[in-house]
């Protein structure tokens, strides 16, 4: 059995490793701090003291980590992962960072090891039970190559070459967070009109805005308001000048919210969780 090398231990990285082991898998993690590797030490993992000795002998790495910065960090900085990468090792870039950036890492990676950009649909609990939706991006070899692995996290949904599938995360990220944000509106008119919140809520449900209510609602998500705001910003950027008023408005909202750490529900106030990981690899 090949070894899987996971960059990244945050909320989602966790829920990703725990799902691998869960299926059999030789896991090796690193985490920038590496306390928080220790449940799936626990569970199975070997932990690695830099990402170029979590790679050395792996078939396949995984990086879940928060923004293109700490991808780069992580592969390129002190004892960096991408010299260890030996020809025929495939990379797969899970963490949310736009097309633009996976375009920069693929022209940079070592002679030999392909790259699939591969963001998820989904949170930690559809990652340990396998029901997420893996965006796969990369040539037809190369994600050919690592489904049988992105196949334990759910369903891959191929979406054509190198950048593609960030650039389709970025997409639904999108309709993802104005959605929340109009909930979030439509509460305030039923606050301000004098609508309960249960009646508001039911009446949304079972209107346009059924599904973010659902994601509002929801008791197993973990999408840090700080994370969705960063999100926003990466789709904003790859407008350029392109109008997008909802949007924008969408990315105040969340870069003015009190709570970054807390999962994005929060802004509608529909209900408080406990706070979630600053970013997805650690801090």
């Amino acid at each position: 059995m090949k070894v899987i090398a996971l960059l990244g231990t945050g909320t989602m990285g966790t829920a990703v490793g725990r799902r691998l082991l869960a299926t059999g898998q030789r896991l090796t993690v690193w985490n920038r701090t590496p306390a928080r590797t220790g449940s799936l030490v626990a569970a199975g993992a070997r932990a690695a003291a830099t990402p170029a000795e979590a790679v050395r002998d792996a078939a396949v790495v995984i990086t879940m980590l928060t923004d293109a910065a700490a991808v780069h960090e992580v592969l390129y900085g002190v004892d960096g992962a991408a010299p260890a990468l030996r020809p025929g090792t495939h990379l797969v870039e899970m963490s949310t960072i736009g097309p633009r950036a996976v375009a920069e890492l693929a022209g940079r990676l070592p002679a030999g090891v392909p790259l699939v950009d591969a963001p998820v649909a989904g949170s930690a609990g559809a990652a340990e039970a396998g029901r997420l939706v893996v965006l796969a991006g990369g040539t037809e070899a190369a994600v050919e190559r690592v489904t049988p692995v992105l196949r334990l996290l759910g369903t891959v949904r191929r979406c054509g070459g190198t950048g593609r599938g960030a650039a389709l995360k970025l997409v639904l990220n999108t309709a993802l967070v104005t959605a929340v944000t109009a909930t979030a509106d439509a509460l305030a008119v039923a606050d301000a009109v004098g609508v309960d919140r249960r009646t508001a809520v039911e009446a949304l449900a079972a209107g346009p805005l059924g599904g973010a209510v659902a994601r509002a609602t929801a008791t197993d998500a973990a999408f840090a308001v700080a994370l969705a705001a960063k999100d926003a910003r990466l789709a904003l950027d790859a407008l350029g000048g392109v109008p997008a008023p909802v949007l924008r408005a969408a990315a105040s909202v969340l870069a003015a919210a009190p709570h970054p750490d807390e999962d994005i529900a929060v802004l509608t106030g529909v209900h408080t969780k406990d706070a979630v990981s600053h970013d997805e690899e650690q801090q």
